[in-house]
C-alpha cells in the first residue's frame, strides 16, 4: 500500500461558520441544527438543489428564493471551464454573477473523474482533463480547484478528492483514500480566504470499513469547518451504502456539519437523517422533472402518460407550490408535448417537494416525534410494510426504529 501521509499538526482556523445543535432525536442520530454561513443562516437537515452552471435548470433565482431555498450548489469544473473564474470574479463572485444573496456551496470538480472518466487521467499532481468543449487539456490540481473556488466566493468549498466509483474495489480505493488526505492538506494550504470561505474535507474509502475509519481518523485531525461523506451513491448496493454512512457519522465530530454527497431520493433523505447526516444534494429532483416526473408523498407521477390527459387535480392536492396552486395534471400533460414550460412548472414543484420534506423532518425532530414521522412517511410512500425496501428497514433498525 502507499505510505501513510506525514503526521499533520492540528490545523486550526477561525472558520466563518458556526453550528448550534438545537434538538437531538432521543431515539435515532437525527439532529436539528442552526448553521451560520457568511451569506445565510439556515437550519439543518437541509437539501441543497444543484445549479451546475450558476443556475438551476428550469427555474429562476427569484422563484428559488420564493420556495424558501437558503443554499444551493455550483459546479467548479463546469464554471471553471465556462464562463471561467476571471469573469465570475469581476462580477463579485458567483453570488453577484447569478444575483443570489443566500448561501452557496461549490464542489471541487473531483466528481467529474467518475462522470467524465474517459476524459480524465489522475496523478499525484492532480486530474488531467480534455475539455468537453474544445478538447484542450487542463490540469485540475488541489491548488487550482481552490483558486477557482476562491474566485467563485462560495460559502462552502469542497476539497479536491481522488474520486473512484463506489463499485470499484482493490488497491485503487486505498490509493485514492490516502491521496485524498494528501490533497486535503494541499487544499488547506492553498485557501486564500479562510476567514470568508469554509473548506470541507471529503471522507473516502469506498465500501471498505477499515479504509473509511483510517480516512476519518486522519481527516478529523485537521481542524476544518465541516466534513462530507463521499464516494457513495454511485450504484453500490444500498445495504453497503447505509453501513458506510452509519460508520461515518459514528466517527465524525458532533460539533461539525456532516454533508452526505449525492443523495436526493426521499426515502434516502429520511433514512440518512436518522443515521445522523445534516446536508444533502442531488440533481435528481430537477433532472427527473425534465422527463415529466413529478415527486409526490406516495412516489412519483409520470405526467406524460395518457392517464393524466383528463385529470383535473393538481399534482398533489396538499402541496402549496405555485405549480399545484395554478395548474392541473391535464394541463401539464398537454403542455409537456408542446412546450418546455411544462418542465419549468414540474421543476418548481419538485424543488418545493424536497424543501417541504426537509422542513417536515426538521419540525418533527424539534417536536421529538421524528420516529413517528418516519413511520408515517414510509406508510404513505410504500402503502404497506411488505413493500418497504429491506435496506431501509435494516438501516432504521440500526438506529432503534422498528418499522411497523
Amino acid at each position: 500500500p502507499p505510505p501513510p501521509p506525514p503526521r499533520c499538526l492540528r490545523l486550526s482556523m477561525a472558520a466563518p461558520l458556526s453550528l448550534r445543535i438545537g434538538a437531538e432525536c432521543p431515539v435515532t442520530r437525527a439532529r436539528l441544527c442552526r448553521l451560520r454561513l457568511p451569506h445565510q443562516a439556515l437550519h439543518t437537515p437541509v437539501f441543497m438543489p444543484v445549479g451546475t452552471q450558476g443556475t438551476l435548470k428550469g427555474i429562476a433565482v427569484p422563484q428559488l428564493e420564493a420556495l424558501g431555498c437558503h443554499i444551493c450548489l455550483g459546479n467548479t469544473y463546469h464554471l471553471g471551464m465556462r464562463p471561467g473564474p476571471d469573469l465570475i470574479a469581476k462580477a463579485n463572485g458567483l453570488h453577484g454573477f447569478m444575483n443570489w444573496k443566500r448561501a452557496l456551496l461549490t464542489d471541487s470538480g473531483g466528481f467529474q473523474m467518475v462522470s467524465l472518466v474517459e476524459l480524465a487521467e489522475v496523478t499525484e499532481e492532480g486530474v488531467r482533463f480534455s475539455s468537453p468543449y474544445d478538447g484542450e487539456e487542463i490540469l485540475l490540481s488541489p491548488e487550482k480547484s481552490i483558486e477557482i473556488q476562491n474566485a467563485l466566493g462560495s460559502d462552502i468549498m469542497m476539497q479536491l478528492d481522488d474520486v473512484v466509483s463506489s463499485t470499484v474495489t482493490g488497491p485503487r480505493v486505498e490509493e485514492a483514500m490516502y491521496r485524498s488526505i494528501r490533497w486535503l492538506d494541499r487544499c488547506i494550504a492553498a485557501n486564500k480566504n479562510p476567514e470568508k470561505q469554509n473548506l470541507f474535507a471529503i471522507i473516502q474509502g469506498g465500501l471498505d470499513a477499515e479504509l473509511r475509519k483510517k480516512c476519518l481518523k486522519e481527516m478529523i485531525k485537521r481542524d476544518i469547518p465541516g466534513f462530507a461523506i463521499g464516494g457513495l451513491s454511485g450504484g453500490e448496493e444500498k445495504d453497503h451504502f447505509w453501513r458506510m454512512v452509519l460508520l461515518s457519522t459514528e466517527y465524525l465530530p458532533r460539533e461539525k456539519p456532516r454533508y452526505l454527497m449525492g443523495v436526493g431520493y426521499a426515502t434516502d433523505l429520511v433514512v440518512c437523517v436518522a443515521l445522523g447526516c445534516d446536508m444533502f444534494d442531488c440533481v435528481f429532483p430537477t433532472r427527473t422533472a425534465r422527463f415529466g416526473s413529478a415527486l409526490v408523498p406516495w412516489g412519483s407521477l409520470q405526467l406524460k402518460h395518457r392517464q393524466y390527459a383528463k385529470d383535473f387535480k393538481p399534482i398533489d392536492e396538499e402541496c402549496t407550490c405555485p405549480t399545484c396552486k395554478r395548474y392541473t395534471r391535464a394541463y401539464l400533460h398537454a403542455l409537456f408535448k408542446s412546450d418546455t414550460a411544462a418542465l419549468h412548472h414540474i421543476t418548481i414543484h419538485n424543488i418545493a417537494y424536497q424543501l417541504n420534506l426537509m422542513s417536515s423532518i426538521r419540525e418533527s425532530i424539534q417536536q421529538r416525534r421524528f420516529p413517528e414521522f418516519i413511520q408515517q412517511f414510509m406508510k404513505r410512500m410504500y402503502g404497506s410494510a411488505d413493500k418497504y425496501p429491506r435496506w431501509a428497514v435494516d438501516a432504521l433498525s440500526a438506529v432503534n426504529v422498528k418499522l411497523e
